[in-house]
């Protein structure tokens, strides 16, 4: 007989609430019993897979992706079978990679759903960091837009119907594979295998955000049409053009990573890089930057070529032709500033354009090369692999498109409706294709135009391989069967099975990825003797890093009289792992190349080049087409957690915009949005006879007389419920892509000559901070060095410690003053300290915790109202040119010195502050709850209990830093959030991290210091009969940090790192005065800059202050 146990007192009264909740959620009954005591446990045991057959989910696509048993391929396992936990968390090394972005992650599985992705430590492209696309990109699996099958003419088909009709076309015309960068080989072998089975066709690669004129550059100076790799920790000087290297270009994750490491400074090391930034719109990278200076795209060439000239005469190289930068007279004195620095350290710097100018480029290539950089910081032998897009090839197909040479076009990895500029008319061209194929898993803007959609699986459901950088290899695997599969669906099918049954093979990917491993990867590592062994240790680990590289060629697979490839066996590897003898894959005897010890390099034109690069003419207005840290290149449109993010930049959401320089807004007559106002006015946009009404950001730190507009927003995929609206029948902001220009057969982030009209139709903003200067409290919150005082000034004076006025006179430090007893904390202590200098403010640790801790969504009408739920907030500040010192100079009267200091700077220096619950010793939300629903752990942390907060809100007015987060509306389940809450949707709510309960309601929400983790770390070590190790813990925002930027351990650990850190003199606590005693510490953010910031006057008014104040305690005494 069963045991029956109530839940509580509903379940037991069978209340109408209880029943309805019931029915919401996981209500099969389940055979735990039988799946206990059944025989086939006591004589198997009980498997991970047999746990997940009883452990269905309410929705039953994911209940047969993650629990059907026996499964052979959907979660593979280097030891098998492998113990299940319930409620014990598994991770499978695995790569993400869109077509944009890449990264070697760690997939997080419960009971069969991947939950969370975290970075892999052991590669050493990503360096075990992700970023917020990264993070985010777990949700893409569950997005109920995915197609669940294939269509024809829009109407759902089988994938017999699909296949028949492809075949046929395949005689009509050339045929053709449109995608975006593949660094995938073996996928690669595949599109071969292709072309090799329909000789006439052939493959084109076309990104939206091209990288084609850097490819051209370094074929014009070292022959070899590759993307160069960089190493930012080695450069003590760098120097960027149009870069967001930091952001969105080319490899982000990896050179946040490297850039931290010259930025960290220290008693025991004194030196940082020094960082050179010229730019138009204010980047993540120019934030970040020690010097930056506003220039025009249509000057970008002229800074390139004046460069050029000042390195050329400091190292006897012959100068080239330039133009000075005539509306910068500050940028003409930086460029040669730079170029000194630069020359000090040669070998020790770099010079980076994003710029994607093909002699802007040249000469980029051309000054490190004075700069013997190549071989140091930058590297062509060991390339990326990534943004090979070919614009001359993508532009020359939609010629053949148009006179319909093209027979059949089939686009994967790429949206070409949507990102192709205007001026190509993609969309008439793709019309007069005769059979059009899209491999998108979304109903977008190309698959709505196609003949046929093949849907492909998304990347957790998928097996892949990758070759980011040349050497450096990692794999890909499914870690749950095919959410969306028969028998309910006629389900998806991954693009590499798909093509190689178009080509004859009856092969599946599985076994080809593995004999292409055996035969070209396997080869060139010499650990392991055996393929078996290479196969399940490289599957464990996720990646390969091979130290001789050998290009082995590719040769089409010999198939045998039933279409399958010969003589393979290999594929019983990884289901079995048993076999002693493997079967391997024919492989033709090829001579391995090698690069010859001299290589022979093209003499480029540097002279045509500055010629061509200085040749721009600008009109009155300029634009700039850039990705947004979050939405990227829209990749992951539809993602609602990247929608909320913040932009680290300007904080609004939910938006793009036209950011114009406060000084262009108001000779504009435009809103100006001061005084922390919200509404903006909507412009005209002309841009090659295109125009667009978009809204107006003031933005600080745009350069006069441009303007900036990101691309991903303005879909027009309707079942895209996050990034199109249908009840309003529009789509979230507008499509910056049609705005790309075409210059010397290459696209163009930028429009030299653009117009731009007021309208009388205003908009609102949903913005998470309206306020952007610290205003003078410095001292308090955000603390701030040069690197010349750090070194050479005493502590207190630029991290003092807070004293309090004493009665009697004097002051005395706030540790020393207390309303509390104090008592010895004995065991853990948690602390969690930021390096204000490592922080860039890349918002990774934002999606991160939303992720790990169940944080809602709630919509840009509820973070218009300041409602936003994040947990972690990344403050984002200005320096003012209004301070206390100027205003005492110029007389200026208390009132209007702090209405002067809300204003940016027209160049602003910019600070990111990571914010969430301090965790105060003595916090104040604890003394004013009624109900004591938030209260302190024996461990140093602020708790809170859900089930008694009654939602007075007393801690949130109580606390000092503004972290907690109220519950407006019961956001799972109010059908206001239906379309942007993943928790209410029945795929959605899959991604929901079991250990973190949903807050509903009424109730109040904050960091919790990741208690779930720290639980289950305590638990593991209690398990093992070890002492919890330092490290062994991680909260989610410290483990997505690609720059190391957050310290987490025990305060009571001398040894700990945070410990280490809590001891540096830069450390300090926020509003220490307050005498809250946090538990969060920040480190003084340090910068590399000549101009002192506390200088001996602003030290001498302090003390005189001083004085005064103990003057006036003594008279009143």
């Amino acid at each position: 007989m069963s045991k029956k146990y109530w839940k509580g007192l509903p379940e037991l009264n069978n209340s109408e609430d209880f029943v309805q909740s019931k029915n919401n959620e996981f209500a099969e009954t389940l055979p735990m019993e039988e799946f206990l005591t059944g025989d086939d446990a006591k004589t198997n045991g009980t498997s991970r897979r047999d746990f997940l057959k009883v452990m269905g989910f309410s929705t039953a696509a994911v209940a047969l992706a993650a629990c059907e048993t026996p499964v052979n391929k959907a979660i593979p396992y280097v030891v098998k079978p492998e113990e299940v936990t319930p409620g014990v968390a598994n991770f499978y090394a695995s790569t993400f990679y869109d077509g944009h972005d890449y990264a070697s992650i760690l997939v997080k599985t419960r009971e069969g759903r991947p939950i969370k992705i975290e970075g892999n430590d052991l590669s050493k492209v990503s360096h075990g960091a992700t970023s917020a696309r990264v993070q985010s990109s777990v949700l893409s699996l569950y997005d109920g837009a995915r197609l669940r099958g294939p269509l024809a003419k829009g109407e759902a088909t089988t994938w017999k119907n699909v296949d028949d009709a492809v075949a046929k076309s395949m005689s009509v015309g050339q045929a053709v594979i449109l995608s975006s960068t593949i660094i995938s080989p073996s996928t690669k072998a595949v599109i071969a295998e292709f072309i090799a089975k329909n000789p006439n066709a052939k493959h084109v690669t076309y990104d939206a955000i091209s990288y084609s004129a850097l490819i051209n550059a370094n074929k014009n100076v070292f022959g070899k049409s590759v993307v160069s790799s960089y190493d930012f920790s080695k450069a003590k000087t760098i120097v960027g053009v149009a870069c967001d290297f930091l952001g969105t270009w080319l490899n982000p994750i990896e050179f946040a990573n490297q850039y931290s490491k010259t930025r960290k400074v220290t008693r025991e090391n004194l030196e940082m890089s020094k960082h050179y930034h010229f730019e138009a719109n204010l980047s993540l990278t120019g934030a970040n930057a020690d010097e930056r200076y506003m220039v025009k795209p249509s000057e970008f060439g002229k800074v390139i070529a004046s460069l050029y000239n000042e390195v050329a005469g400091a190292t006897g190289n012959s100068k080239v032709s330039d133009a000075k930068v005539s509306s910068n007279p500050e940028a003409v004195k930086a460029i040669a500033k730079a170029a000194k620095d630069l020359v000090s350290n040669k070998g020790k710097s770099i010079v980076v354009c994003g710029y994607n100018d093909e002699a802007c480029q040249t000469l980029v290539n051309g000054i490190n090369k004075m700069l013997d950089n190549y071989g140091k910081t930058v590297d062509v032998e060991l390339n990326f692999n990534l943004k090979q897009g070919n614009d001359k090839e993508f532009i020359d197909l939609i010629a053949d498109m148009n006179s319909g040479k093209v027979g059949t076009l089939m686009t994967y990895n790429c949206n070409p409706v949507y990102t192709a500029p205007a001026s190509l008319k993609f969309v008439d061209a793709y019309k007069k294709v005769a059979t059009k194929v899209s491999f998108s898993q979304y109903l977008d803007e190309t698959s709505m135009l196609a003949d046929f959609v093949c849907p492909d699986n998304n990347y957790l459901e998928s097996w892949g391989d990758a070759n980011p950088k040349r050497g450096h290899f990692s794999l890909q695997q499914p870690t749950i069967n095919q959410i969306f599969r028969a028998p309910k669906y006629e389900g998806t099918r991954q693009v590499q099975d798909t093509l190689l049954k178009w080509s004859g093979i009856k092969t599946d990917y599985l076994t080809y990825l593995q004999g292409y491993w055996n035969n070209h990867v396997f080869p060139q590592q010499g650990k392991y003797l055996d393929f078996a062994s290479f196969w399940a240790h490289t599957l464990h680990d996720g990646v390969l890093k091979v130290s001789v590289v050998k290009e082995i060629p590719f040769v089409p697979a010999k198939l045998d009289s039933t279409g399958k490839i010969a003589a393979t066996g290999v594929a019983a590897v990884v289901n079995e792992l048993v076999n002693d003898v493997v079967a391997e894959v024919e492989a033709p005897k090829a001579e391995v190349s090698t690069v010859s010890a001299v290589a022979t390099y093209p003499t480029p034109d540097y002279n045509k080049a500055a010629t061509t690069a200085t040749s721009a003419k600008g009109g009155e207005w300029e634009l700039v087409v850039y990705e947004k840290v979050g939405l990227g290149n829209g990749n992951q449109s539809n993602n609602p957690w990247l929608m909320e993010l913040p932009d680290p930049i300007s904080k609004v959401t939910w938006d793009n915009y036209i950011t114009m320089s406060p000084a262009d807004v108001a000779k504009l007559g435009l809103n100006e949005m001061k005084r922390q106002d919200i509404i903006g006015s909507i412009a005209e946009l002309t841009v090659n006879g295109v125009t667009i009404k978009v809204p107006v950001y003031p933005q600080p730190g745009q350069a006069i007389g441009t303007i900036g507009l990101a691309v991903g927003y303005g879909r027009t995929g309707k079942d895209m419920k996050v990034a199109f609206n249908k009840e309003e029948n529009a789509s979230v902001g507008v499509n910056a892509y049609p705005f790309i220009t075409i210059a010397n057969e290459t696209l163009t982030n930028s429009s030299l000559s653009v117009s731009i009209k007021k309208t009388s139709e205003e908009h609102k903003f949903a913005a998470t901070q309206i306020h952007h200067t610290i205003m003078g409290r410095e001292e308090y919150l955000l603390r701030e060095v040069s690197l010349k005082e750090y070194k050479n000034k005493d502590k207190e004076v630029w991290n003092p410690i807070a004293a309090l006025p004493m009665h009697g006179g004097g002051k005395k430090p706030i540790a020393e003053v207390d309303l509390y007893d104090s008592f010895a904390r004995i065991g853990h202590k948690w602390g969690l300290t930021i390096d204000m200098t490592s922080c860039i403010g890349c918002a990774a640790c934002v999606v991160a915790c939303t992720v790990e801790n169940n944080v809602h969504v709630v919509g840009k009408e509820e973070v218009s109202k300041t409602r936003e739920m994040h947990w972690l907030r990344i403050d984002r500040y200005y320096t003012s040119d209004m301070n206390k010192e100027k205003a005492h100079e110029e007389h200026v009267g208390g009132k209007q010195m702090y209405l002067d200091m809300e204003n940016p700077s027209n160049n602003p220096k910019v600070t990111f502050q990571p914010m969430m619950c301090q965790h105060c010793n003595h916090a104040p939300c604890e003394n004013v709850c009624p109900v004591l629903a938030t209260s302190h752990s024996s461990e140093g942390l602020n708790m809170m209990t859900y089930n008694r907060c009654i939602g007075t809100r007393y801690c949130a007015n109580n606390c000092p830093f503004k972290v907690r987060r109220f519950n407006w509306f019961n956001y799972n389940a109010n059908d206001m959030f239906t379309d942007i809450n993943p928790a209410q949707q029945d795929l959605g709510r899959m991604v929901l991290n079991p250990d973190v309960v949903v807050r509903t309601r009424g109730v109040m929400e904050k960091c919790s210091m990741c208690q779930q983790r720290l639980q289950a770390g305590k638990l593991v070590a209690k398990k093992a009969g070890t002492p919890l190790v330092d490290g062994s813990i991680k909260t989610a925002c410290q483990q997505a940090c690609p720059t190391n930027a957050i310290m987490f351990g025990d305060a009571n650990d001398e040894k700990s790192e945070v410990s280490k850190w809590r001891s540096d003199d830069k450390n300090y606590v926020l509003l220490e005065e307050v005498g809250v005693k946090p538990t969060v510490s920040y480190l003084v953010k340090v910068r590399n800059q000549e101009e002192e910031m506390h200088t001996h006057e602003e030290h001498a008014a302090a003390k005189h202050e001083e004085k005064g104040e103990a003057h006036k305690e003594e008279h009143h005494s």
